[in-house]
């Protein structure tokens, strides 16, 4: 999908950032803002509607919250109890305006959430057991039909926001020593190395390993082509997979482009 190619599952028709997939419970991601949240919400209803077991969550950030699709999806969340997780990563940064402009300026982002009678839970980010212990109590709560669950994952955008941002245009170069919740990794490895389970030799060894399947997988995506050449998804795939039975003015277009 990075690529664009002719394997690309999505057909070339998403961002490569925006995957999904049916196989693994991924809804496409939306560029809009806030819009999973709802499309989570209404996901898990259906679910619970169905008799189904499954349960669904959604990730946002701090910028996102003051979208009308944050407080639409608590609405409903709250209303019909849904078996959702709803997540709110506070990275400090929505681009360039700072996390207090959508807060409001006081409070913090959990808070909101007990405003819809959510169960709401703020935690540190970079700490892997504390967001893996939030998440995990908070999937039981959904899958036990208690409801959803709000979380605030405190953490810090180190880097840009994208490639053609530029950080240090609206904040203090140095800004990113101040906060002291230091790297997720590092602090994992750190702590199960202090407990006798893990050491700095076995640490550079699966970062070896890792890097060697991200460089094979790199590969094999390449062999179907690149952004510069090789197999493209064919301009026919624009037109179908939409419609049980295509209409005429689509037809006609496809008749056209000759495809």
């Amino acid at each position: 999908q990075i690529y664009s190619n002719e394997a690309d599952p999505l057909k070339g028709r998403q961002l490569p950032v925006m995957y999904s997939s049916k196989e693994h419970g991924f809804f496409s991601i939306s560029g809009n803002l806030a819009t999973q949240y709802i499309q989570a919400v209404g996901w898990a209803m259906a679910s619970a509607i169905s008799n189904d077991s499954r349960i669904a969550a959604a990730w946002i950030g701090d910028g996102s919250t003051a979208e009308s699709d944050f407080h639409s999806a608590l609405v409903f969340a709250s209303t019909y109890k849904a078996p959702v997780v709803l997540n709110v990563v506070n990275n400090q940064w929505a681009i360039s305006t700072f996390q207090g402009i959508a807060r409001g300026g006081s409070g913090t982002f959990a808070a909101r959430g007990l405003g819809f009678g959510i169960p709401s839970l703020r935690v540190d980010g970079n700490d892997y057991l504390a967001v893996h212990a939030v998440a995990k109590w908070a999937a039981e709560r959904a899958r036990s039909n208690l409801g959803p669950t709000l979380v605030e994952y405190v953490t810090y955008r180190a880097g840009a926001h994208s490639s053609s941002d530029d950080p240090s245009a609206y904040r203090p170069k140095t800004e990113s020593d101040a906060w002291p919740l230091g790297d997720p990794i590092v602090r994992l490895k750190n702590h199960l190395i202090a407990l006798g389970v893990w050491s700095d030799e076995r640490h550079a060894q699966a970062e070896a390993e890792i890097l060697d399947t991200v460089i094979a997988a790199q590969k094999e995506a390449e062999s179907h082509g690149t952004l510069h050449a090789g197999g493209k998804p064919s301009t026919r795939d624009m037109f179908e997979g939409l419609y049980a039975e295509m209409p005429p003015h689509l037809r006609r277009q496809r008749q056209q482009a000759g495809v």
